[in-house]
């Protein structure tokens, strides 16, 4: 893989293929790059030239103790967008990642912008609050956070169950996707993705989301147990001004590996249309 080296001396690595406009895709928690692997290959098979990085802390990127908060991953993205000179850019971003790229624009403007495809994403705030009450409770992120710091092996390996609807009836568990699930979990740092629950669970993005003047897909399955739809995606198509909701009936939290050919599709269909 290549990788750049940010202003604080971290490296982040990242995987460019093809030629055309770009697509800079980036992945959930506690997951890496490669998570996108059907759809590297579906666009640059289809003339556009793709990106998809490891977010600081997590695949094969550097594992700093300082810096595993949403500020510095948003501007780790802006400097990786500058420096591949990125235009007329596809931003896709899937859960944490959704979050990414949303305050990406809320720090950096969106001049490099063309259009946004948020899936299974956190924002506008995953946290239940007197203001948000279908949110979820704090309790949860608690126990997300003692399994990551005391067990994460075992933990990222029932987490890739309701992660991908497994635990569903008439719903066939895919060993391969489980155990890729758990190898990309196991391949980042315990500190990153330690700090990271806070990222996607307790910022607020409402702003950030206010800020994206680009055209957005917003693409959600209701059967989402990770990341609920009501609290993510129904808000996030309300507040984002040209924004276009497109519910997946029964899918999960990653649809994008369950769901790989409609999933494609609705998103070459958007970035086309």
């Amino acid at each position: 893989m290549s990788s750049i080296t940010t202003k604080d001396g971290t490296r982040i690595a990242y995987k460019d293929w093809g030629k055309g406009q770009p697509i800079l895709f980036s992945h959930g928690w506690p997951l890496a790059g490669d998570a996108w692997d059907a759809q590297m290959l579906f666009f640059a098979e289809h003339g556009y030239r793709v990106i998809a990085h490891d977010r600081r802390g997590h695949g094969l990127s550097d594992q700093p103790w300082q810096g595993n908060n949403m500020d510095q991953y948003a501007d780790d993205l802006a400097e990786l967008i500058e420096q591949l000179d990125l235009k007329d850019l596809i931003l896709i971003g899937h859960s944490t990642g959704g979050g990414e790229i949303a305050h990406y624009v809320g720090r950096h403007g969106s001049a490099r912008v063309a259009k946004m495809v948020l899936v299974g994403a956190v924002p506008p705030l995953m946290l239940k609050t007197a203001g948000n009450p279908e949110g979820t409770p704090i309790e949860v992120f608690d126990d997300i956070r003692k399994n990551t710091a005391t067990g994460r092996s075992e933990f990222f390996r029932n987490l890739a169950i309701p992660f991908y609807g497994f635990n569903r009836e008439g719903v066939s568990v895919i060993e391969g996707l489980r155990e890729s699930f758990w190898r990309l979990g196991m391949l980042g740092g315990i500190k990153a993705e330690y700090d990271c629950i806070h990222e996607f669970s307790e910022v607020d993005y409402t702003e950030d989301l206010k800020k994206i003047d680009k055209p957005t897909l917003v693409i959600h399955g209701d059967d989402d147990q990770i990341v609920p739809i009501a609290a993510s995606g129904a808000k996030t198509a309300k507040i984002v001004t040209d924004a276009t909701l497109k519910i997946y009936p029964g899918a999960p939290h990653g649809l994008a590996q369950t769901h790989v050919e409609q999933f494609n599709q609705d998103v070459l269909a958007f970035i086309r249309g």
